[in-house]
């Protein structure tokens, strides 16, 4: 019990300090981690010769035959600043870096090979990779030991990846339920008064005061489903999990894998040896498929029970605005237009409410260029979230897919430019506009170029600080040619066509002088409307939003696509009738300026993610440093920016 407290202290404090405070940072705080992976040139953990089927989640099965090389695991340094190497790890003989897609680069993951070599079937018993020494007096090797303690103090985090797999670390929490987490740290520390932070839980020997305990060996277990008997011969695998020890062997050069924590003083007063090593076995276990073989991850993630409470807490707020649309639409207005259309004209009573606006409804709006814009680009981007999270849904974007997520979106908003023009052009021509020079050029850079600069800059700081998830040059470039050689060429075409059709009809005459707007209640005014018709689409989206977050800043793993579908058809539904029912009540009040209105009342809802995200960088991730600040709150600003022109065109266009 006392060893299922711990790690159950352990999980706790790995959950909430992770990716917490960090060195810099400045991987946590942006879509694209600075994170350092280890792989090879393809994805196979076995050289083996099989029958490769397509799966639902689009990965190719790979069988292996005994007595094959295994390919190298792939190791990712979670949260860092710098490159695998710069911790001064065992490094691999011949260093290969695989071909990555857009998306992987994107999100800053580097995928190089690492010195863990096994075979197929080959255990392994205290393998000896090397030995590191750092000789007290020479300042190359305290700055060396310095950094690798700093990255235990901050609870660093080394991923693998075998076979496209991540290789986790499972323990016992509480309720006797078991947590696989996709990494393990580098090691830990008991602080100077006594006090044991992170991993340092889950054993009692790690007592001494201001002492680090490096994670210098790893129990490696490989389990397989072998196809003997099944029509197909050789062997998948459907696991790879270990268990990181701290062991001080007593001879670097024939280590046994036995004794006391390695033990790394947080005063260097004499030299210091570390020994890495490592052991493999393998266990048949022909119940587990290889379609299904990351469920024991995912089930791992007690969040299911949540995700259903968040569906119905939605489906509330929705049923809850159905029935005020339906009883405007069917009984108020419903009367209303009754009594304005009777025959008799004598008999009806003046007109009041709605009605007396019906000449200034359609009237064009104020700054109609910027608004026409705004609409263009958030089409574009309703589009390219709707196809994406459709394809998420049918499993061909799942986390074993690396970078598949970012690649499809990037691609499908290149290819949406037209949409984006057409709309954006369609609209200010209906709003009587002449520059279509300029609205096509600001449809095709300005929301663009806003994304671009804040991007450029965020990648500047990383490039200042030498992380290994800045972007490279080339990649910028190729991002700029696929800008300006795809979607804005598109954007044009969209706007041809947008201001070759003819501008849309309204239903009624416009008046020549504009009706004077009555003294409005507090309520019917412009920014209390606004900010009151953002609280109910956020209601529906604020308990997946924490997950989001979590999948982002604190690398945990996001699968659950079918929930985020169906969140965002019910963040439609709640952004349509909220914004309907308060064009309404303020049309009722004969305030006519709407076009403006109906798009920020829901776009009003990015305010309150990023007054979340401001909530959740203070409350979960504990984050020092200016640099570290100004990426989160650069890449949110982002998202932010996103989700307004989404939230708004729809509602904008609804309206």
């Amino acid at each position: 019990m006392a060893r299922t407290s711990r790690l159950a202290e352990c999980a706790t404090a790995v959950n909430k300090t992770n990716l917490g405070r960090r060195l810099l940072m400045l991987t946590c705080m942006k879509p694209r981690l600075l994170r350092l992976q280890k792989s090879t040139n393809d994805s196979a953990w076995g050289m083996g010769v099989g029958l490769a089927k397509c799966t639902v989640k689009g990965m190719v099965e790979r069988e292996y035959s005994g007595g094959k090389p295994v390919h190298r695991v792939t190791m990712k340094e979670i949260l860092s600043t710098h490159f695998f190497h710069s911790f001064d790890f065992c490094k691999d003989d011949i260093e290969r870096r695989p071909s990555e897609n857009l998306g992987q680069v994107l999100f800053g993951e580097r995928i190089e090979t690492s010195p863990y070599k096994f075979s197929f079937k080959k255990e392994e018993k205290c393998h000896k990779l090397c030995t590191k020494t750092y000789v007290n007096g020479k300042t190359e090797d305290k700055d060396m030991l310095d950094f690798l303690k700093r990255g235990m103090q901050l609870n660093y985090q080394h991923h693998w990846i075998v076979d496209n797999m991540p290789v986790t670390w499972c323990y016992d929490v509480e309720d006797s339920q078991k947590y696989c987490n996709p990494g393990f740290p580098i090691g830990c520390l008991v602080t100077i008064d006594g006090r044991v932070k992170d991993a340092c839980v889950i054993n009692s020997e790690f007592n001494k005061k201001n002492t680090f305990y490096i994670f210098n060996h790893v129990d490696i277990k490989i389990t397989y489903h072998n196809g003997e008997g099944e029509g197909w011969s050789g062997a998948r695998l459907v696991a790879a999990t270990l268990e990181p020890k701290s062991i001080n062997n007593a001879d670097a050069d024939k280590p046994t894998c036995e004794g006391p924590p390695m033990e790394v003083p947080g005063v260097f007063t004499s030299d210091v040896k570390i020994t890495y090593t490592y052991s493999v076995t393998f266990q048949e276990n022909n119940a587990i498929k290889w379609a299904s073989r990351w469920d024991y991850i995912l089930v791992s993630m007690p969040h299911t029970n949540i995700q259903w409470f968040s569906i119905m807490n939605s489906l509330v707020i929705v049923l809850f605005l159905s029935g005020m649309v339906a009883m405007i639409m069917l009984r108020t207005l419903h009367k209303d237009i009754a009594r304005y259309n009777q025959v008799d004209q004598e008999d009806a009573q003046e007109e009041s409410g709605w009605k007396q606006v019906h000449g200034d409804v359609f009237r064009p709006p104020r700054k109609g260029m910027l608004l026409s814009v705004f609409l263009g680009q958030g089409t574009q981007i309703f589009i390219m979230t709707f196809i994406t999270l459709f394809l998420a849904c049918l499993g061909f974007l799942s986390p074993a897919n690396r970078g598949a997520l970012m690649t499809c979106s990037v691609v499908l908003w290149v290819l949406l430019g037209t949409p984006a023009g057409y709309v954006s052009a369609r609209l200010y021509k209906t709003f009587g506009g002449e520059k279509w020079k300029t609205n096509v050029l600001l449809t095709a850079l300005l929301c663009p170029g806003i994304v671009f600069a804040d991007f450029f800059l965020m990648n500047l700081i990383l490039w200042v600080e030498g992380s290994s998830a800045a972007i490279p040059f080339g990649t910028l470039v190729a991002i700029l040619a696929l800008w300006f050689g795809i979607s804005v060429p598109l954007t044009f075409i969209g706007a041809y066509f947008g201001f070759k059709k003819p501008a849309i009809e309204q239903p009624v005459r416009t008046n020549q002088i504009p009706r004077q707007i009555p003294e409005q209640s507090f309520f019917t005014k412009p920014i209390p409307g606004i900010v009151m018709g953002g609280i109910l689409p956020f209601g529906c989206i604020f308990i997946q939003l924490f997950f989001i977050l979590n999948s982002i800043w604190s690398h945990q793993m996001y699968y659950m696509f079918g929930f985020l579908f169906l969140v965002f058809i019910i963040l439609l539904i709640t952004c349509s009738e909220a914004t309907i029912l308060l064009c309404y009540f303020h049309l009722c009040a004969e305030d006519y300026h709407w076009w403006w209105r109906s798009f920020l009342t829901s776009g009003f809802t990015a305010a309150y993610l990023f007054v979340y995200a401001f909530h959740y960088f203070f409350s979960k991730l504990q984050i020092v440093g200016a640099a570290s600040t100004i990426l989160y709150f650069g890449y949110t600003s982002i998202m932010v920016l996103i989700f307004f022109l989404f939230t708004g065109e729809w509602t904008g266009n609804t309206a």
